[in-house]
């Protein structure tokens, strides 16, 4: 997020896109014969990229990650992005430019988010600065950046039936809760503190709070202090099973705003919405690199 909160990015890299509508189609036997750099920008201006992309536009090593045109490599102190991605519709067009991300520190931390670890989180910088850099009119800001991955042996939507996550600003450091609905019958509900030197705290959770539903009447919660009212101040991305949005809410008697995500799985899993998600992502088989 941008420091005047009227800008945002997100960058997802995916082996195995998991949200790919291709990759469900596969069998999900395959998972390098499906990556993707997923560029989504919020704001004036804002576009949406999630190329699902073959095999031979994958190359990896432990500092440098490519998918075709984009790439991110790590120097040891800071993650840089080099995008260079087409929109999908309703506003196609280039998506490019540079990305920095330099955490405060890195943390140790990796949390199952099932009994027997078939998924996992694992907050690498939950504390970041970032620097963006793209080719467009008033797209070149300074801003607090995250970094994470999540790992799974499983689809998401075999073991979850919804879940939500928030990032939110916390003096210092930042508040992270993961709150999901498993396919067993239990449930999630995690809050974690991180400092800027990498130090996490498990806390207890505040008080799960109602937000109201998202245009595609996707369900939402967040975490906020008793008799307290979390309200979306931006939206970012909107999907008939996905949503994501920055979200102010009251945490210890301080508002703050941060970022918000939720996720119905029940719907993700349904037939009937991978040809929209196809209209969206479109799949690129082949790829030649030129160095």
């Amino acid at each position: 997020m941008s420091d005047d909160g009227e800008r945002a990015i997100s960058i997802i890299a995916f082996i195995g896109s998991v949200f790919s509508p291709w990759y469900r189609w596969s069998g999900r036997r395959d998972p390098e014969n499906h990556v993707c750099v997923n560029v989504a920008t919020y704001g004036r201006g804002g576009r949406f990229t999630m190329t699902d992309r073959g095999r031979d536009a994958l190359r990896h090593s432990a500092q440098r990650f490519e998918v075709g045109p984009s790439a991110l490599e790590w120097d040891g102190t800071s993650l840089t992005v080099r995008i260079d991605e087409i929109a999908a519709p309703p506003l196609p067009g280039r998506v490019r430019g540079t990305v920095r991300l330099v955490p405060a520190a890195i943390t140790d931390v990796e949390m199952p988010l099932t009994p027997d670890g078939a998924h996992v989180w694992r907050p690498f910088a939950p504390v970041a600065r970032i620097a963006v850099d793209l080719e467009a009119e008033g797209w070149t800001w300074d801003g607090h950046g995250y970094l994470d991955g999540n790992f799974g042996t499983r689809a998401l939507e075999a073991d979850f039936s919804h879940w939500t996550w928030g990032r939110f600003p916390d003096g210092d450091g930042t508040l992270c809760f993961y709150d999901a609905d498993r396919r067993d019958g239990t449930h999630l509900a995690s809050a974690a503190r991180f400092a800027p030197d990498g130090r996490v705290e498990t806390v207890t959770p505040p008080p799960l709070r109602p937000m109201r539903r998202t245009l595609w009447q996707v369900r939402r919660t967040t975490r906020g202090d008793a008799g307290s009212t979390p309200r979306q101040v931006k939206p970012m991305l909107e999907a008939p099973f996905y949503s994501r949005a920055m979200v102010e809410t009251t945490l210890s008697g301080h508002r703050t705003v941060g970022v918000h995500e939720a996720l119905d799985l029940d719907r993700f899993a349904s037939p009937w919405l991978k040809p929209m998600i196809a209209l969206r992502v479109p799949r690129r088989p082949r790829w030649t690199f030129r160095d």
